[in-house]
């Protein structure tokens, strides 16, 4: 079936050398970007029943911007005044940047990793194996992180600070894609309760990692393009080979 009006699970790219727009203007399609989730923190009340004291620890421990956010904004909810003399632990030097949005960046105070991850962060932890260390985490996560720092043997706590919840569209907003692009399980989860009565009929589904891929296939839907594969490891060149076959 010819693809003729794509919607993309995701905010519109801010760039315009997006290849997005490259794939639009090459096979003469409409990609919309509708984000299906969004992030929201957890209220005072939910996070006090955790009986997590923030100032108990000297260090926090920061995986993604959404964790900065959600962590300044429910301590100034909870009016606790974050001490200068508090550390932070980045598993990025992007997301380590990010911190300038709350406080003044210091390099004697704020570290982060070498890959992007907490494999690379946890050397300079343990560098550092007197803090007591608190990492503020999302209501879906594992128990990889936790794992970690009990076997360096570090002082930490962990709390869940924010969560991800579906977006609700208007009726009809939906309507007319020829293909859905996800790249996470809580996207399949918004479309199913956004369209209880969801008949995917001739829509072609596409997604981005192999959780993404289980969820579609668990939720009875069929999955017409999945990436990374060898061939195309990013979602826009999957886009743009399952294109040059089907849009001929």
């Amino acid at each position: 079936m010819k693809v003729n009006k794509i919607l993309v699970s995701q905010p519109k790219p801010a760039s315009d050398k997006s290849p997005y727009f490259d794939i639009a203007r090459k096979y003469d399609v409409t990609i919309d970007f509708k984000q299906f989730i969004k992030v929201e923190s957890l209220s005072t009340k939910e996070f006090r029943a955790q009986k997590v004291t923030i100032l108990d620890h000297t260090a926090i421990v920061f995986t993604s911007r959404h964790a900065i956010d959600h962590f300044f904004g429910l301590c100034a909810e909870l009016r606790v005044t974050v001490p200068e003399t508090m550390k932070y632990f980045c598993v990025s030097e992007t997301i380590a940047l990010y911190i300038q949005k709350y406080v003044q960046y210091r390099k004697r105070k704020v570290f982060f990793g070498d890959n992007g991850k907490m494999s690379g962060l946890l050397p300079l932890m343990v560098k550092h194996k007197n803090e007591k260390y608190f990492v503020p985490l999302s209501s879906v996560h594992n128990d990889e992180i936790t794992e970690m720092l009990d076997k360096a043997n570090l002082q930490h706590t962990e709390g869940v600070m924010y969560r991800t919840v579906s977006k609700m569209f208007e009726p009809g907003e939906l309507d007319g894609y020829d293909m859905m692009i996800f790249f996470s399980p809580a996207g399949i989860v918004s479309l199913k309760e956004n369209l209880p009565e969801f008949n995917q009929g001739d829509m072609q589904i596409a997604c981005f990692g192999p959780a993404t891929a289980a969820a579609i296939k668990e939720a009875g839907l069929r999955l017409d393009l999945e990436a990374p594969t060898a061939e195309a490891p990013s979602m826009t060149m999957a886009l743009e080979q399952y294109l040059a076959k089907n849009n001929k």
